[in-house]
């Protein structure tokens, strides 16, 4: 049987609601990456034509490959790869490669970084596919991609050239941004990079685009984008004290205006909401029935510190439930998960925070087996028929 306690939990600041954030772009995400708190949505979950945010698909799988090392079927940071006629062919934003030459693939790496080249997605698309093209790539990059939960991507080419039916959607940017920055610190610090001079060829193309790594608001990466048909759009992250923010933008009519947004959003994300204790490791904040125990009850308690992200302005204390199946059954260790605590924040989506045993308790002997069998031949002579039922 699911039982629930009420508990009111003490807080200095918490409890009034967060100012909503009315975003110009035509589709966004905001997320709390420290605690998974997602801060705003607006049509987050429809696939959208992505442009050159859809490079950081590319990357994450150029980044598996030099995991995986030449050995295993992948990619060393000091290779040279060949640059097709089909990669020089590409317009828009460019390393400037040329046909026939062979470039390091952390140059390549740092190209599309930096520069979005188009050009150098496809030298490493042409290296990673399995036929040798850049849509034998594409498959494998929409393959992989529902294998990391983003359900509403697919992908045509490598670079997000304009082509009907390649689309992401900004929960799956925010998804895939999150991974990059969780699955490979090792090169994460490259999206914080404001200028590549590569082999000083175009020295007015070696600067960053992203427009929130100068805006001293502890903005890190990720990738812009930007075609006719998509508008202006941001992946971005931004780190501040304990705390990382990812959004998403896109639709947005200008450069100016990508900006602007790029960084309301940061300073709301940051300002309104703040991370509060909820309980020190070892605070109880229930206690459950135990079945056939050798005790009659177990404390639920955390099993370790508890925060919880809330609205930063506060008036009042917050109230949480406490949920878990009971009564429990023994033998319990303890450590063992029991219950959760469940939060719902005014303006947020609801937070589970596990509660663990705080004892062991052994299963009870003969005689506190019968006890508990006559309790409950007990309990149902005086609940009666209908209670019985």
């Amino acid at each position: 049987m699911i039982r629930v306690i009420a508990v009111c939990i003490a807080l200095i600041g918490a409890a009034l609601p967060a100012s909503a954030f009315e975003t110009k772009a035509t589709a966004a995400f905001v997320m709390d990456q420290t605690t998974g708190t997602v801060l705003l949505t607006k049509n987050a979950d429809q696939p959208l034509p992505p442009a050159s945010m859809s490079k950081l698909m590319t990357l994450y799988m150029a980044f598996e490959a030099v995991r995986r090392g030449k050995s295993e079927g992948g990619l060393d940071l000091n290779e040279e790869l060949p640059v097709s006629e089909h990669a020089q062919s590409y317009g828009g934003s460019s390393m400037f490669l040329r046909s026939g030459e062979t470039v390091r693939v952390e140059d390549l790496l740092r190209g599309i970084i930096v520069l979005s080249g188009n050009d150098a997605c496809v030298v490493i698309a042409e290296a990673l596919s399995p036929d040798g093209t850049e849509y034998g790539f594409a498959r494998l990059m929409t393959e992989r991609a529902q294998q990391l939960g983003m359900t509403n991507s697919t992908f045509i080419n490598a670079s997000g050239w304009p082509q009907t039916g390649h689309v992401m959607s900004m929960r799956d940017l925010a998804l895939l941004a999150n991974r990059l920055i969780t699955d490979f610190p090792e090169f994460y610090p490259l999206f914080a990079e404001t200028e590549f001079a590569f082999d000083n060829r175009v020295p007015s193309n070696r600067l960053n685009r992203n427009p929130v790594l100068t805006m001293g608001i502890g903005a890190d990466g990720l990738k812009t984008g930007h075609t006719q048909e998509a508008g202006y759009g941001l992946v971005g992250s931004a780190k501040q004290g304990d705390r990382r923010v990812i959004f998403v933008i896109t639709g947005l009519d200008t450069a100016a205006e990508r900006a602007q947004e790029s960084q309301a959003i940061v300073n709301w994300a940051f300002r309104q909401f703040a991370m509060r204790e909820v309980g020190k490791a070892g605070d109880q904040f229930a206690q459950a029935d135990v079945w056939m125990g050798a005790e009659p009850t177990v404390g639920l308690v955390a099993a370790e510190d508890l925060t919880v992200l809330l609205p930063a302005l506060a008036t009042r204390d917050i109230n949480a439930e406490v949920v878990f199946t009971g009564p429990v059954q023994a033998p319990i260790t303890k450590g063992d998960p029991l219950a959760e605590l469940v939060f719902t924040p005014d303006g947020l989506p609801e937070k589970r925070l596990t509660l663990v045993a705080d004892r062991n308790v052994a299963a009870g002997g003969f005689v506190s087996r019968l006890m508990t069998a006559a309790q409950v031949l007990l309990a149902r002579v005086i609940a009666g028929p209908e209670g019985q039922s």
